[in-house]
Order: C-alpha cells, then structure tokens, then sequence
C-alpha cells in the first residue's frame, strides 16, 4: 500500500498522484511538487489516503514543500506572464502568416519553460517561431497542437443546454463518445442536436449511457412486438425515461396508436438497434477528438 494526495495543476483537470512526505493535507492546500513539465504549484484535490500499489504508477514523487505565500505569489504572477505571452505569440503567428489559432499560454513554476497550446486543421512548421519566442522570452518554449475538445474544456463556454461546459466545470478527462451511444438514448442524429460547441459529440451522452443501458434491457425497442391490455401490436415510440411505450395495433392499424407504461406490456420478440450505414459515413467526424 501507499500513502499519496491527489493533486490538480488546473481548475478540472486530471488528478495525478504525489507521496505527501509524511504531511497531512487538505483539499484546497497549495503544494510544489516536482512533474514531468519541471517543478509546478497545484492543488490538492484527494486528502491522504491509501492506495494499492497498483493503482499507482511508478516511481511515485514526492511532494517538495507545502506552498508558501511566497509561491502563491509567484504563481499568481506567472499567471499575469501568461496574458502578456499570449499577446507577443499572437503576433508573431501574424507575422510567420502561420495558420493556426492559440489557445492558452503556460509557465511552469520555476520558469524554465513556456507551454504554448494551439489548433489547426493541419500540420503546421512552427519552428521558426519558437526560435522567435525563446529569444523573446530566454526560456524553453514548447507548443503543443491540441483538439477542439482540449479547446473547449480550457476556454469553457455555454453548451446547448444553457449550462457552462461539462468539460470545463467537472469532467476531469475526456471519455470516448459514439454515435451509437445517441442512437440508443433516442436522440435525433441531427450534427446540430447532438454535438457540443467544440463540433463534437456531446459528453453527456457517454456519462448518461450507463443509465439508458439498464433502460433498455427491460424496455421494448422500436419495432418489437408486444402484448398489451389491449391486444398485440408494434412498439413505434419509446421514452426510456418515463417508461412509457406508443403501440400501433395489430388489430386496427390504420387507427391513433396506443400509449402504454413499459410494466404494463410483455415483449413477444424485441427489436435492435442499429446504425446503418449512411448513418455511420455521416456522423463519423463527430467522434473524433
């Protein structure tokens, strides 16, 4: 077993593990520990706990030093360093006529380094601006291409339904989203109706899937056939949500079809859900990250 906190280096972010060194943290302390970027100041997430160890990826660093009001400090001056970085970069992209858009702007703690994240539809040779940064700013620079995803969970923004992002408020990390994740919860395979503002799937649909899942393993799907109070007939509307089923009749089907309660039918043979094609070569891009 292994003793360890959980640390954050941005507001909903992935939460890496640290050895706390024997100190007793909260959730909110300010900490330094030493990362893969160089030495960084986050946040503890994940109180002092014990973990197997393998749950843990080796080696496991331990925390330096519980964060003084002299690295806060520090900190929060970096943070002033981004915007005026941000702004020199902009321009020098202008300058190159390089075609990509920035994103966000990082300085590790100790400085030794600049992180630079962009997007673009393509490749991109950046490496005459980095020759131009680094003389700029006398550091390491580093740029970093990311998807629109990335984009959207660091700027954050609205989403469709009037929230802020899911992405940017709790999701610490991106999850795999399908297309047939929305066809099974009934969605409209309309590209406006299920993707977010970064053009891509909606994440709720992943973190929904495990309740529509349940849903759908007692609830006759679209097509089956059922027998109801009323007689046979076959399922052409299904709300998983309220459990409740529209039946056209077996034995007036030119008739308003009947509303039933999932409890109150017995699946004779149940239809599946599938994708065809067209569906798939359509919607495709929408997964990509």
């Amino acid at each position: 077993m292994a003793c360890v906190i959980g640390v954050r280096f941005k507001e909903v972010g992935k939460i890496y593990y640290f050895d706390p060194d024997g100190e007793e943290l909260k959730i909110g302390d300010d900490v330094i520990v030493e990362t893969s970027r160089g030495i960084e100041c986050g946040k503890v997430a994940m109180e002092n706990r014990e973990l197997s160890d393998s749950s843990v990826t080796a080696p496991l660093k331990k925390m330096l030093r519980k964060a003084t009001p002299e690295d806060i400090e520090k900190a929060a001056e970096n943070r002033k360093k981004e915007e005026r970085a941000f702004d020199i970069c902009e321009q020098k992209i202008k300058q190159h006529g390089l075609k990509m858009k920035l994103v966000n702007v990082e300085y590790t703690f100790d400085n030794n380094k600049i992180l630079f994240y962009f997007t673009a539809d393509g490749r991109v040779d950046f490496r005459e601006l980095v020759k131009d940064l680094a003389y700029v700013f006398k550091t390491r620079i580093e740029l970093r291409q990311i998807g629109v995803r990335d984009e959207a969970k660091m700027l954050g923004g609205l989403g469709i339904c009037g929230r802020p992002f899911c992405c940017n408020t709790f999701l610490g990390e991106f999850q795999p989203v399908s297309i047939k994740m929305a066809k099974e919860q009934g969605m409209s395979l309309n590209p406006v109706k299920i993707s977010g503002t970064c053009g891509r799937l909606m994440c709720c649909l992943k973190y929904e899937q495990d309740t529509y899942t349940s849903l759908l393993k007692t609830t006759p799907k679209i097509g089956a056939i059922v027998d109801t109070p009323d007689g046979k007939g076959n399922v052409v509307d299904v709300n998983l949500l309220t459990g409740t089923l529209t039946v056209s009749m077996h034995k007036s089907p030119d008739a308003s079809p009947h509303t039933f309660n999932v409890s109150d039918v017995k699946i004779i043979k149940d239809a599946q859900i599938r994708l065809e094609k067209d569906e798939i070569a359509k919607l495709k891009k929408l997964e990509k990250d």
